[in-house]
């Protein structure tokens, strides 16, 4: 949700004019879809959030001054005042394409650390970082400033008329209530772009949530929130109880919540964007002449501001993008799931299996989502968030299996065929899928190794909040090393 509002607040006649605007909006969509020219050049993009910390490695809340010793349009705000984020810009797979996706993050990456070191800072790539505490939660400066993120706060507790209850159950527990969203800022991920013909996207989207579960055990790296052992990747629960509307009454009634995996196979972009109108009420309902967007757009595409600004407010983990700017049009699948880091390596390593395996997938003649409901889908991934490479789930013509075994049988050798097929050179697909073989045969991804140095720094005497402190410590000069984190020797 990038796009800034005019408002923090809003009237029910905005709420009106809004919901009407949405329904034209949506009509001229499904006429645009059959008759326009969009852009297909197959290319991939990445987005990175990442934490500020201070020389103790606790979160800092200097966002601002980092961003303004970094000066570069390609890092932004995030909604939580020690986060900001990295927009690579969008490049060509094929050929040696990664690996300049590797090259351009860390060259961005290391100029960056020592532009934040000017304001106090240094920057982690971490799902969730580990030495956050309620403290921060409790912190009035916690925001970033912009008007948009005090907008969506405001929308969602007056949604909820509540306080933000966080109830977890992981190896230990955790259950609290927070007066605002400042959780969801913790949730910091890699955002994958995947540019698709309206013709492919159905497929595309599919095959991105088939693989959701698989995807995140192998990256997890999110075990830690709040100084609790949770989940593998904590983050995917922690981000949709943060930012749900529903009071408990509202869930008990199965009303859908604002971060959801979905319902169904689609058969059409068009499905998605249909249910974010039918199921969700806006969040911002600011009307494009209101916040100055009104108007064609350069490539003749209608702007559907309402569309897209009410569609960055509903938290899919695969979300569909219309893009009308630029020389023509274009859609995109964000791949919203994985956490970031550890490494840079790491990241682009899960980049990697993504993008191959969703080529392969999306071209199959009888494709894996006509053998799997869809409710197996979301329980796949549930499970591997919760039990990260330990987790059992559940494949077409296999049955119940351990997803480490089932990444090592079939998806890594079917993400490797379908980078060949999008040109990949071969060094690059042994790069890329050989530390990802590793890191499944050793069982240490990220939130695996976090975990176990954890337990052994409180087994030499150390507290919780010190044995989170070093660990971090140790983790960040890894992560700055690039050695994959299979490689990581315990602390």
């Amino acid at each position: 949700m990038g796009a800034e509002v005019k408002s923090g607040t809003f009237s029910r006649e905005q709420r009106t004019r809004y919901r009407e605007r949405l329904l034209e909006n949506l009509d001229t969509f499904d006429k645009f879809l059959v008759t326009a020219h969009f852009a297909d050049d197959r290319s991939i993009g990445l987005e990175l959030e990442l934490n500020l910390v201070d020389e103790h490695f606790a979160p800092t809340l200097r966002n601002a001054a980092v961003l303004g010793e970094i000066a570069n349009p390609a890092f932004q705000t995030e909604i939580g005042a020690y986060n900001i984020e990295l927009n690579h810009p969008a490049l060509r797979i094929a050929g040696g394409g990664l690996r300049a996706l590797e090259d351009g993050l860390r060259r961005e990456l290391n100029e960056a650390e020592k532009r934040a070191a000017r304001a106090g800072a240094g920057i982690v790539m971490v799902g969730i970082l580990p030495t956050l505490t309620r403290e921060l939660l409790d912190d009035e400066n916690w925001m970033s400033p912009e008007k948009r993120y005090a907008a969506l706060n405001n929308s969602v507790l007056q949604a909820r008329g509540e306080d933000v209850l966080l109830d977890i159950r992981g190896i230990e527990a955790l259950r609290f209530y927070a007066q605002s969203v400042a959780p969801e800022a913790a949730c910091t991920s890699v955002q994958l772009h995947l540019q698709v013909s309206p013709r492919e996207f159905p497929a595309a989207w599919n095959a991105s949530q088939v693989i959701a579960g698989p995807q995140v055990a192998l990256a997890a790296n999110s075990p830690i929130f709040m100084e609790k052992l949770l989940w593998q990747e904590s983050r995917v629960e922690v981000f949709k109880q943060a930012i749900d509307t529903r009071p408990p009454e509202m869930r008990n009634q199965g009303v859908r919540p604002r971060v959801w995996f979905g319902e169904r196979w689609i058969t059409s972009v068009f499905d998605l964007f249909e249910e974010n109108v039918r199921y969700f009420p806006a969040l911002l309902p600011e009307l494009a002449e209101e916040s100055g967007q009104a108007g064609p757009t350069e490539s003749g595409a209608p702007s559907l501001h309402e569309l897209r600004l009410h569609n960055g407010t509903v938290y899919r983990w695969n979300r569909p993008i219309f893009e009308p700017r630029g020389e023509s049009p274009h859609l995109r699948v964000e791949n919203r799931l994985l956490p970031a880091g550890p490494t840079v390596l790491d990241t682009v390593a899960n980049a990697a299996f993504y993008y191959g395996l969703v080529e392969m997938l999306r071209g199959s003649e009888r494709p894996v989502w006509s053998r799997m409901a869809f409710r197996t889908a979301h329980d796949n991934f549930g499970v591997c968030a919760r039990d990260g490479l330990e987790a059992t789930v559940y494949w077409p013509g296999v049955g119940d299996v351990p997803v480490d075994e089932l990444l090592m049988r079939r998806l890594l050798p079917m993400a490797g065929e379908g980078l060949r097929r999008l040109g990949v050179d071969a060094a690059c697909v042994e790069r890329y899928l050989g530390v990802l073989r590793e890191r499944t045969v050793s069982g240490q991804n990220g939130a695996r190794w976090m975990l176990d140095a954890v337990r052994r720094l409180e087994a030499a005497g150390l507290s919780r909040r010190e044995a989170l402190a070093a660990m971090t410590a140790t983790y960040s000069a890894r992560m700055h090393s690039n050695q994959p984190v299979h490689e990581w020797e315990p602390v």
